[in-house]
């Protein structure tokens, strides 16, 4: 049984490796007419962490239970980390397992946008920052009420401003 999982896990991780190439080019190809912040990849590179480019450019993951967010509940808002759009306010954060910080719904302003992932052979929806493109995480309807949502964010796709701070965009 061991076995089988490592042997899964295994060609999981090598099917990551295989696709974020491709992972890449789609990201560039999406119609980005719509998008308010617009940077080269060249321009990305250098204003994102190695960790954060991986996640919100070539639609990389962190490993569960790893990020800084995921068992984190201070209040306050949740920022894209490549723009500084809202996204997520923390009283809708909630713990749900899964490894990766989780919401039951987007910020009432929030640009956030859906689309559809088909990756590795699963069925998923996408989330993605609507003002630079960049991705987020993905969307399960699995959560909690009232919504039934549960938004599951990579730690490096965003960036918390405490309550008590102003929000500053980047």
């Amino acid at each position: 049984m061991k076995h089988s999982i490592f042997i899964i896990f295994s060609l999981l991780i090598a099917q990551t490796a295989c696709t974020q190439s491709s992972n890449k080019a789609n990201m560039e190809s999406k119609d980005s007419t719509d998008l308010k912040v617009k940077k080269t990849e060249a321009e990305w590179r250098q204003t994102l962490t190695p960790a954060q480019y991986n996640i919100l450019r070539e639609k990389g993951t962190e490993r569960a239970f790893t990020g800084k967010y995921y068992n984190f509940f201070g209040k306050g808002t949740y920022y894209c980390a490549a723009c500084g759009s809202k996204l997520f306010d923390s009283n809708t954060k909630f713990e749900s397992g899964c490894g990766w910080p989780s919401f039951y719904e987007q910020s009432k302003d929030a640009n956030i946008k859906l689309h559809k992932d088909s990756s590795f052979g699963m069925a998923r929806t996408e989330v993605t920052c609507g003002t630079c493109g960049s991705h987020l995480g993905h969307v399960f309807d699995d959560g909690p009420p009232p919504t039934g949502k549960r938004y599951c964010i990579n730690s490096e796709s965003i960036k918390f401003i405490d309550a008590s701070e102003s929000p500053v965009k980047k």
